[in-house]
C-alpha cells in the first residue's frame, strides 16, 4: 500500500470517527470498548505526528490563522476558570485532537481532495446505516423503548434520528458539489441516496435545512458578480433569512398554535431561557468548556425544572452559538464571529470567481453550518465532525499559497 493510499484511508476513519459512528449509541455499542479507545487515540496520535513530520506547511498555515489559534487557546485555558475545572480538563483533549486533525488534513490535501475524501465517508456512513437498519434494527432505528414519537425513524449509526438527518444534510451537500470528473453516477447516485435516509431518518429540521441549502447552492453556482463588495452584504442577508426560515418552517405548527402565549419549540424556549439567564454570572469567558451542561451542573437541574422533567435533563443548549458562548463566553464567541465571516466572505470570492463545482464547498459548509445551529448544538461540543470541518475549512481557505499536489 502506498503513502497517499494510506493517508487517505486514514482521513476516512478519522471523518467517521468524528462523525460519531463508533459512539456507544452507534457502532461502539457493539464492538469491543478497547477497540473504540485505539481508534480513538490512533487518529489523535498519528495525526499530530503527522504535523510534525510536515511541520513546515502545518506551521505556515497555523501562522495564517492566528484568530482560531487564539480561540483553541481559550478553549484549552478555560479549565483555569471553569466552573467543574477537572471535567473541562479532562475533555480538553477533544480540543487538541481535533484541532491536530484538521489541521493536518488541511495541510496534507487540496480542496477537491477533501471534498471527494469527505464524499467517500458520507457514503461509507450511508451504507453503513442502511445494513445496521435493517440489519440490527434494535441498535439502527428507534425502538418503543425510546420516545414514543421516534419510534420507527432511522438513526443508523450515528446514534439517533436528528444526527443521521443531519449527517445527511452534510453528505448530500458535499456530493452536490463533488467534481464531476469523479463519476457522475457516483455524485447522483450519493445525492439521492442522502436524501432518501434524511427521509427515513424523519428529522423535520434536516429535510428544512437540506430545500434550503440546496436552493441556496444553485443560487450561488448560478450568479456570479465577480467578487463586488455588495455580493458579501447580500448573501449575509440571504444567510441571516435562512436561518430564521429555518425556525419558521421547521416549527411552525408550535408557532401557529403559540400565538398568544410562548411556543415552546420542543421544549428549547425554556432552555434557553435558563442558559441566558446563566450566562449574565459569567458574560465575558463563560463556564468553561462542557461546564455549564456539566453532569454536577446546577444549570441542567434548573433546565430540568424550566421543563417540568425531572427524569430527562438537557445535555446541551440546543444552540450552538450559544453553547460557544456559555463554554467561552462573549469574548469566545466575538473571536468566533470575526473568523466565521471573514471565511465566509473569502468564500464568496472564491466561489464567485471560478466554475470548479469543488470551490462551492467552503461557502456551502459555512452556511451550513450557521442554519444546522439554530436549534442543534454543532460547534464545539464534544469531539464532533463538524468543528473538525469547520477549522479544516478555516486553514484551507486562508492557506495564501497555492496548494501543491503531493509529492
Amino acid at each position: 500500500m502506498n503513502l497517499r493510499l494510506a493517508e487517505k484511508i486514514f482521513i476516512i476513519l478519522g471523518l467517521s470517527f468524528f462523525a460519531g459512528i463508533f459512539g456507544v449509541n452507534s457502532l461502539g455499542f457493539i464492538l469491543p470498548k478497547i477497540i473504540v479507545t485505539l481508534i480513538r487515540y490512533f487518529v489523535w496520535g498519528m495525526s499530530s505526528v503527522l504535523i510534525c513530520v510536515f511541520w513546515k506547511s502545518a506551521i505556515v498555515i497555523a501562522s495564517k490563522n492566528k484568530l482560531l489559534c487564539i480561540l483553541t487557546g481559550l478553549a484549552l485555558l478555560s479549565f483555569t476558570w471553569s466552573q467543574s475545572p477537572d471535567y473541562t480538563l479532562l475533555n480538553a483533549t477533544e480540543v487538541l485532537m481535533m484541532t491536530s486533525f484538521a489541521l493536518y488534513f488541511a495541510t496534507r490535501f487540496s480542496l477537491k481532495e477533501q471534498v471527494q475524501l469527505i464524499a467517500y465517508t458520507m457514503f461509507i456512513g450511508s451504507i453503513l446505516s442502511t445494513i445496521i437498519a435493517l440489519g440490527y434494527p434494535a441498535l439502527g432505528t428507534h425502538t418503543a423503548n425510546e420516545l414514543e414519537n421516534h419510534l420507527g425513524a432511522w438513526k443508523g449509526v450515528y446514534g439517533h434520528k436528528n444526527s443521521l438527518g443531519s449527517m445527511m444534510v452534510l453528505s448530500s451537500l458535499v456530493f452536490f458539489v463533488l467534481p464531476k470528473e469523479n463519476s457522475i453516477s457516483l455524485k447522483w447516485l450519493g445525492f439521492s441516496f442522502s436524501i432518501f435516509l434524511m427521509l427515513l431518518s424523519t428529522s423535520k429540521s434536516s429535510l428544512v435545512i437540506s430545500c434550503i441549502l440546496i436552493l441556496i447552492m444553485l443560487f450561488y453556482k448560478k450568479f456570479r458578480w465577480k467578487g463586488r463588495i455588495s455580493v458579501i452584504f447580500v448573501n449575509i442577508g440571504i444567510l441571516i433569512l435562512a436561518c430564521l426560515a429555518i425556525v419558521v418552517l421547521t416549527y411552525w405548527v408550535e408557532l401557529l398554535t403559540g400565538l398568544g402565549r410562548d411556543p415552546t419549540l420542543t421544549g428549547r424556549t425554556y432552555i434557553w431561557d435558563t442558559a441566558l439567564a446563566g450566562l449574565l454570572e459569567r458574560p465575558f469567558f463563560g463556564f468553561g468548556r462542557g461546564a455549564f451542561w456539566a453532569p454536577e451542573s446546577k444549570y441542567i437541574i434548573q433546565a430540568g425544572y424550566a421543563l417540568r422533567s425531572s427524569s430527562w435533563l438537557p445535555s446541551h443548549g440546543h444552540n450552538g452559538f450559544l453553547d460557544l458562548t456559555l463554554d467561552l463566553g462573549l469574548i469566545g464567541l466575538s473571536i468566533f464571529c470575526i473568523i466565521y465571516f471573514t471565511t465566509f466572505a473569502q468564500s464568496l470570492k472564491q466561489a464567485y470567481a471560478t466554475n470548479n463545482l469543488e470551490k462551492l464547498w467552503p461557502i456551502g459548509y459555512l452556511t451550513y453550518l450557521a442554519m444546522s445551529n439554530v436549534t442543534e448544538s454543532n460547534l464545539l461540543r464534544l469531539a464532533n465532525l463538524y468543528w473538525v470541518l469547520f477549522i479544516t475549512v478555516v486553514f484551507t481557505v486562508n492557506y495564501r499559497i497555492k496548494t501543491k499536489k503531493v509529492r
